[in-house]
């Protein structure tokens, strides 16, 4: 009986251990899973340096976005041929002579307010229809859904190019820049995915036993909603949001870069493209710095939604 008395102890001694350990949440097991994810702190990390540089632009940039230098038209980067740069402008000047770097800083101001704001929007829409639609059901979920099929039905990009062209010149676009209508045509023609999402959801929790408790206890519609269907159904809207955001950069990148987007002279990673292509043969700089921060930016917007998916997964333990 000596000889089997350690084994057992040990082994209690271990289940007491796991049963006294303190429990995490779902939310704190989330995070503490998504800490462990490389990949999406890199994209996280380069994230944070971007919105910082936006935020703080007037103290980082060296120049005026929007200043011209017409002593020369076009340097190259500190690396080109001495005869070719001036070490005032880092990464050299485009064709206007305005600083790139500069240009470059100012950019990621309106490429963050863009990924963010529509993306919100598109939350706030989205979730809203969603949840409505697959909790009451009915005839108020057939009309619902068949609206939605009906904006899903038009091609996303022709649809808000027909809206940025037709609206573009009025005082309604050239308000703000262009920004307000870009947020407003963005989030029209991409609601709809986060309302089929969170339909989806909905469908699927409300007939679940602490539904059924709440119902039971008088909880009106709207708290049921609120206090017990929106969080549960909340995770998969996370990452959608997380994708949908370098979705609407890239958006914007597409139409400043086909000259219907943000109104120059504002400065936008797109409209630096746009105007970069007249001298690309050349020099190629103008084009390829901005494209590079387009990239670099969805790649770290990427990293961390397959970081919040794996973290959000109940079956991706670690």
């Amino acid at each position: 009986m000596a000889t089997i008395a350690r084994p057992l102890t040990q082994d209690r001694a271990a289940e007491l251990n796991v049963l006294v350990r303190k429990q995490r949440s779902l939310w704190q097991d989330a995070l503490y899973r998504l800490l462990r994810n490389k990949a999406a702190m890199v994209g996280l990390a380069i994230i944070i340096l971007v919105g910082l540089a936006a935020i703080f632009a007037p103290f980082i940039a060296p120049w005026d976005p929007i200043l011209q230098h017409p002593d020369r038209n076009t340097y190259d980067p500190f690396w080109g041929s001495p005869q070719y740069i001036d070490h005032r402008f880092i990464l050299g000047t485009d064709q206007l002579g305005r600083d790139i770097l500069s240009r470059l800083i100012y950019s990621a101001r309106v490429s963050m307010i863009i990924g963010f704001v529509p993306v919100t929007l598109i939350f706030v829409i989205g979730v809203s229809v969603g949840m409505v639609a697959g909790y009451a059901g009915g005839w108020t979920d057939q009309i619902l859904m068949r609206v939605t099929d009906i904006v899903y039905a038009f091609p996303d990009l022709l649809f808000l190019l027909i809206i940025m062209a037709t609206l573009r010149g009025t005082d309604v676009g050239k308000f703000g820049g262009g920004l307000p209508l870009m947020f407003v045509a963005i989030a029209i023609v991409n609601w709809v995915g986060m309302a089929r999402l969170m339909r989806g959801q909905v469908l699927s929790l409300k007939e679940k036993e602490f539904v059924e408790a709440a119902r039971c206890i008088g909880a009106t519609p709207s708290r049921i909603l609120i206090r017990h269907l929106f969080p549960n159904a909340l995770a998969p809207a996370i990452v959608a949001v997380s994708f949908a955001i370098p979705s609407a950069m890239l958006t914007e990148a597409t139409l400043s870069f086909l000259g219907i987007g943000v109104i120059p002279p504002t400065p936008t990673w797109g409209v630096m493209i746009n105007e970069g292509f007249a001298v690309f043969t050349t020099s190629p700089w103008p084009v390829v710095f901005p494209a590079l921060c387009i990239a670099v930016v969805m790649l770290s917007f990427t990293f961390l939604g397959d970081g919040l998916r794996d973290a959000l997964d109940p079956r991706m333990k670690i």
